[in-house]
Formats: structure tokens, C-alpha cells, sequence
């Protein structure tokens, strides 16, 4: 389901990072279906080039990038400036996922959750702080409701994003007087390329629906227009929050659903 409002964000630019699959795809469409320039940036050039197909050429740019590498994130806020004059939001979206016995979590892996899911917003971030400190632009990060409490089998996982959750909030404090806001959306369980393997039959989905107030996962769809609203003059006066996008998963005290 496609956002239903419209925001005016003709002649802004915009950085989505991740922006391959799932919500980053979803993410980047929505802002250019909103008449953005988009620069979207990722791994996989072709899945990049997929996500703008059928937009105008002169509205986006494909960029690979890993946001591990801070000279990878540098070059991408260089070619977007270049390109478009001026950058407006950046849409710290590009992350990864390991779980399982935190006894058993190699040093490759924290190396990779850390790297991608920290580091990749402190990359992002601190390249696009002088052009949207110029624009008076914003930052929106994709964060996850597993950086607000705790998981079974997901204890690096969730530190990853719990990072992310204070790192905006005090970023709102120290940029907030200097017109830059920053935000981020926390979504629960969403049915992508990196949870399809979870979500083979309704079997398999019932444990995660059990938790959902709205009866059913979420997809990429649900989460961009959040996004899309907390980047738009809509939310001037909002900064500092991590809004969840969950179907309700967080309402609940954590007890299963029964009846």
C-alpha cells in the first residue's frame, strides 16, 4: 500500500542508504513518487538501479556504497552535492542482522552488526552534517523496536539498534539549535528479503503476530510513509523521536495473545 498523503519536497534531495530492498527500496520510491531527487545507495548496483526504474532520470542517482567505509559514505554525499546542488534529508536506512547465542557470536560478526548498523549512521550522518546544517535539512535513521527492549537471541542485534535510538535523540539535542532535526522510526517485525526465511507459512509467522496489536507483519509499505512524514515541513516541530511503526507490537506488556 502506497503512502496516501502527498509532501512537498519538489527540488529537495535525499540520500537513502540500503536503499536495494525492502524498506529502503520502499523508502526511496515513496520520495521520489513525492517528486524528490533521490540518491539511492547500497551493494548491489543492479537491485540499486531496480529501485529507481521507471522514475526520471534527472531525479536520481544510483551511488554503491558500503556505509562501513567512511570514504565510501564521503563519495556519496559528494556525488549527491554534486549532482543536485544541495542535500536536504539523509535516510540512514542500510542495515544488517545476526542473531542467535551470544556465547557463539564471532568477532566477524559483531565486526559486521557493528560496522553497518553503528558505524554506518556515524558515517552517514557526519558526512551530510555540513550540507543539511546549510540546507536546514534533516536526519531519519531506520532503527528497530529491538533497540527498545530486549530479545531472545538477539542480544548484539539489539545493542546495534539501541545505539542508534540514543545516538538521534542526543543528536536532536545538539543539532536542534542549529535547524537540523533528527529522528528515527523503529519498525517491529517486517517482511523483507532479510525475514523472508522467518515467514515461509502462517506457522512460521503465528509467534510474531501473536504480539501484533493489528493482526498481521508489517511491510516496507507501512514504514516509508512514516518516514516520509518525519523528513517533510509537516514534522518541524518534532524532533528527537523514535517513532515506532509496529502494528501495536509495543503496546503489549509482552504476554501472548490468548482467545
Amino acid at each position: 500500500m502506497p503512502e496516501t498523503n502527498r509532501y512537498a519536497f519538489a527540488g529537495k534531495t535525499v540520500i537513502v542508504t540500503g536503499a536495494g530492498s525492502g524498506i529502503g527500496r520502499a523508502i526511496a520510491r515513496a520520495f521520489l513518487a513525492n517528486d524528490a531527487n533521490v540518491v539511492v545507495s547500497g551493494r548491489r548496483v543492479d537491485a540499486l538501479h531496480e529501485t529507481v526504474s521507471g522514475f526520471p532520470d534527472d531525479r536520481t542517482l544510483v551511488v554503491p556504497a558500503d556505509v562501513a567505509v567512511r570514504g565510501d559514505v564521503d563519495a556519496l554525499v559528494a556525488a549527491a552535492v554534486e549532482r543536485f546542488g544541495a542535500l536536504d534529508v539523509m535516510v540512514a536506512n542500510a542495515g544488517v542482522y545476526v542473531g542467535g547465542e551470544f556465547a557463539d557470536l564471532t568477532v566477524d560478526e559483531w565486526t559486521l552488526l557493528k560496522g553497518t548498523n553503528i558505524d554506518g549512521v556515524v558515517h552517514s550522518v557526519q558526512a551530510a552534517l555540513p550540507h543539511l546544517l546549510a540546507s536546514g535539512g534533516n536526519v531519519v535513521a531506520v532503527s528497530s523496536v529491538s533497540g527498545l527492549r530486549g530479545d531472545w537471541g538477539q542480544a548484539a542485534y539489539n545493542a546495534t539498534k539501541g545505539a542508534i535510538n540514543a545516538m538521534l535523540q542526543s543528536l536532536a539535542l545538539d543539532l536542534g539549535g542549529r535547524g537540523v532535526r533528527a529522528n528515527a522510526v523503529a519498525p517491529a517485525f517486517t517482511l523483507t528479503e532479510m525475514t523472508n526465511h522467518m515467514a515461509t507459512t502462517p506457522e512460521a509467522l503465528a509467534p510474531f503476530t501473536n504480539r501484533v496489536a493489528l493482526g498481521r507483519p508489517g511491510t516496507p509499505d507501512d514504514i516509508a510513509p512514516a518516514v516520509l512524514f518525519l523528513a517533510s515541513a509537516d514534522a518541524a516541530y518534532i524532533t528527537g523521536v523514535i517513532l515506532p511503526v509496529d502494528g501495536g507490537t509495543t503496546a503489549s506488556t509482552g504476554q501472548p495473545h490468548i482467545g
